[in-house]
């Protein structure tokens, strides 16, 4: 059983669904059932602030467990300066505070794509990498992540590379994939050219693959020719809460 100094509140909130759940910092992994709500419509912040006041309501915690928030943004001290299928109300908003009135307590909070980074960096499919990794998440658009010898490098929007006159995103997203209908290895093709232009600017020792779409990973990640590793994420839809986590207690 963890001790409570190795334990930690991990909410992750999506543009469909806000879920948490207890977590074991040092062994990465769930301690409670994870509670789940769906992302209140519209996204508007003060209906997401007691969404997440409600499920952390639901688990047993003390009063000096740390809790990690993601958010589907850049954030920037405490600020959320975009917003991805929520509301605009949240661009600029002093989103940290937000939370950390409604719950009593301090927060660690991060952009999710971040957290899933940092919680496959240490836990999952990068966890005995060194040097450079960068995690990127393939679903309605492409998310980021930059980890160096276990530091995390926040708010890389990866997904917004431009690429051939677009965002790549547009183009190389697993939603691009579905939407146009393309086979696998047309989709590799275009996810092949998005892969080189990272290798070439950042130089990794390591890519790690996440979103849903990585679950199918044996069909498209041996199409690609890159010099770096490039391998599926391990910790699916619990990375953002497990990421929170581990930041909030400063693992």
């Amino acid at each position: 059983m963890a001790r409570s100094k190795e334990t930690a509140v991990g909410v992750d909130i999506g543009g469909t669904g806000v879920k948490a759940a207890l977590v074991d910092v040092r062994a990465g992994t769930l301690l409670s059932d994870r509670v789940k709500v769906p992302t209140p419509a519209g996204g508007e912040p003060d209906a997401i602030r007691d969404a997440v006041v409600e499920l952390v309501g639901r688990l047993e915690i003390g009063p000096d467990t740390p809790i990690g928030v993601t958010f589907p943004a850049i954030v920037r001290h405490g600020r959320t300066m975009s917003a991805a299928n929520v509301s605009k109300a949240w661009i600029g908003l002093a989103a940290e505070r937000l939370f950390e009135e409604a719950l009593g307590r301090d927060i660690h909070f991060v952009n999710d794509a971040d957290a899933a980074g940092f919680a496959e960096d240490h836990y999952g499919a990068a966890k005995d990498a060194s040097g450079l990794v960068i995690m990127t998440t393939l679903g309605t658009g492409i998310g980021g992540a930059l980890i160096y010898n276990g530091v995390l490098i926040p708010n890389a929007e990866l997904g917004h590379l431009e690429l051939d006159g677009h965002d790549a995103e547009t183009r190389a997203s697993n939603r691009a994939r579905e939407s146009e209908g393309l086979s696998w290895e047309a989709w590799a093709e275009r996810l092949q050219r998005y892969y080189s232009h990272l290798e070439f600017i950042f130089s990794p020792d390591l890519f790690v693959v996440g979103g849903g779409v990585s679950k199918s990973a044996d069909k498209f990640l041996p199409l690609l020719q890159l010099a770096t590793p490039i391998v599926p994420a391990k910790l699916r839809n619990n990375a953002g809460i497990i990421g929170a986590a581990a930041l909030a207690r400063g693992v």
